[in-house]
């Protein structure tokens, strides 16, 4: 093998770890769901800094799939549940998650598990139960969580057990199928000692949970890095709400 060839494999072989994109373009169906005139425009203001579309196209959805939305953040579904429910369309599902853990920060309370409360997204079901016993009613092509996972390690989701989290999550899937985890980022090295204080956690720490529940590591997209973040401040502080550098992790269950 000549040196020039093995630099090139070798370049090719970095960039599929990384690369941000499943499709060569952005398709149709996603396009069409970031336009979805059915979403709030709360949500649409939220697009330049949450980069919807490279975001469905890094999860590899597409229209018929079966997705959960892990941790919605909405009480009909979040930001994202309703963007997966365009991608998927008519013929696929999405299930809002909501962990009972989180329902206190709902004032009007959760939504009845099973229930359609989103009559312009009829396409997502939400579900609520606690984290530890998450399911799903059959088995799915994709679980997305998003600035949430770190959570699952504060005081207030305690009996939240991430060993015990992550094999539910990997028995929902159907072989082959895909978990994303979207987080605020901690420095290196920091394991969890920023997830209550400054609600970051460092991304060695969610491979090394995640693995650990049978998943293998597929890459990351740096979409959403921004190296100017520090990662020494909590993600509310004023100066760097809504900017913090953000790492995207993409894991499969084996076939």
């Amino acid at each position: 093998m000549s040196k020039s060839f093995a630099v090139a494999l070798l370049a090719t072989a970095a960039f599929a770890l990384t690369a941000p994109c499943a499709w060569a373009t952005t398709p149709a169906f996603v396009t069409a769901a970031v336009a979805d005139p059915a979403r709030p425009a709360t949500d649409i203001a939220r697009d330049a800094l949450r980069k919807p579309a490279e975001m469905l196209v890094f999860s590899e959805v597409k229209p018929g799939d079966k997705v959960v939305d892990f941790i919605t953040g909405g009480v009909g579904g979040g930001y994202f549940a309703k963007l997966f429910a365009g991608a998927v369309g008519p013929t696929g599902v999405v299930y809002a998650y909501e962990a009972g853990e989180f329902a206190q920060f709902y004032k009007g309370g959760l939504p009845a598990s099973g229930s359609h409360p989103d009559a312009k997204h009829p396409n997502i079901t939400f579900l609520t139960g606690p984290v530890n016993s998450f399911t799903t009613p059959e088995t799915v092509d994709l679980i997305w969580t998003s600035q949430n996972y770190h959570d699952l390690h504060d005081g207030f989701a305690k009996p939240a057990d991430l060993a015990q989290v992550n094999r539910r999550l990997f028995e929902a899937l159907k072989p082959g199928g895909l978990l994303i985890v979207l987080d605020h980022s901690a420095a290196a090295g920091s394991g969890l000692r920023d997830t209550e204080s400054l609600h970051r956690i460092d991304q060695a720490q969610v491979r090394k949970e995640v693995e650990a529940a049978g998943f293998t590591f597929e890459g990351e997209s740096n979409v959403l890095r921004r190296p100017e973040d520090k990662r020494t401040a909590s993600v509310s502080d004023k100066a760097i709400a809504g900017h913090t550098d953000q790492f995207i992790l993409k894991f499969r269950k084996p076939k």
